[in-house]
């Protein structure tokens, strides 16, 4: 029930820039290029440690379709704290917002 960064995990023999590139084709069948990495946050929950890894992409091709999750949207940077975000995305805005 919150908004979140996507993402997910990396593949055995994958490296991030793959993994990426990957989890957004499956997610929403988007094709994107990952150019670099920015920064990362390390959120401690209950039940599992998440090393959330923000990465800057280009668009190649491809229309929104969602498979993983119930809703997206575009929106501008200093909107980003007005969504319910997960708990590890917070810091991620708090640095896009920041740049």
């Amino acid at each position: 029930g919150k908004w979140e960064f996507p993402g997910g995990k990396v593949e055995p023999n994958e490296d991030e820039l793959t993994a990426i590139e990957r989890e957004i084709r499956e997610e929403f069948e988007l094709e994107v290029k990952a150019v670099r990495f920015i920064t990362n946050n390390v959120c401690q929950y209950p039940d599992k440690i998440v090393d959330l890894r923000l990465y800057d992409c280009d668009y190649i091709s491809g229309d929104f379709k969602l498979h993983d999750h119930s809703e997206y949207k575009w929106v501008s940077k200093d909107e980003l704290l007005s969504y319910d975000l997960s708990p590890a995305d917070i810091p991620l805005a708090e640095y896009v917002i920041s740049l």
